[in-house]
């Protein structure tokens, strides 16, 4: 596995100091004995949906919706690939093209975008916004079903879409979605996770 495949944890909280990955990552902390044992059973919908529980009302209090919520699920996710045993990349750029998360790696979308997603979340409903980034992400990655939304209310997208909700988050099933993208392409070489 090539180095940039991965961060661990300890990357993730070593990053630029935010309050919401703050407040996340202390609380994946204090419930860290209850994740290990969800992930081992594969319950990642559970994990999913027990931090929107504990966590949705403080962080949309930390600041404006959709930026909070955005920037809470994009660290959920990447934490969650990470313990799935997920090859991921996050927060980088392509032909200065901002990619929020990339399954597997940079590498493999410029070789063979058939066996990569790309996982949009914007920060913001405005449909026009999404749009065009959506355009934006098609000219590195020109396989539409291989772009994802993560949002925060139902838009109408083609695109398979997430939403990021306190209560029946269709957010909970992405990481099931993810592995069986994973597998399907025979990407996970050691397929751990057979869901």
């Amino acid at each position: 596995m090539e180095k940039d495949d991965t961060y661990s944890t300890n990357k993730l909280m070593q990053e630029e100091p935010n309050p919401i990955k703050d407040f996340l990552f202390d609380y994946l902390k204090k419930s860290e004995k209850n994740i290990q044992e969800l992930t081992s059973q594969v319950k990642f919908a559970e994990i999913i949906d027990n931090v929107l529980e504990n966590c949705y009302d403080k962080v949309i209090s930390i600041g404006w919706k959709e930026e909070s919520l955005g920037i809470l699920a994009t660290g959920l996710l990447h934490y969650l690939l990470t313990n799935a045993l997920v090859p991921s990349q996050r927060k980088i750029e392509y032909d200065g093209i901002h990619i929020d998360i990339i399954i597997p790696n940079l590498k493999t979308l410029k070789t063979d975008p058939r066996k990569t997603l790309i996982i949009c979340i914007p920060k913001t409903i405005d449909k026009n916004v999404i749009e065009q980034k959506l355009n934006q992400l098609q000219k590195i990655q020109p396989i539409k079903d291989n772009i994802w939304l993560v949002v925060t209310k139902k838009l109408n997208f083609q695109n398979k879409t997430y939403v990021i909700e306190k209560k029946n988050a269709s957010f909970s099933k992405i990481i099931y979605d993810v592995v069986e993208f994973v597998n399907v392409q025979g990407q996970n070489k050691f397929k751990i996770l057979r869901i």
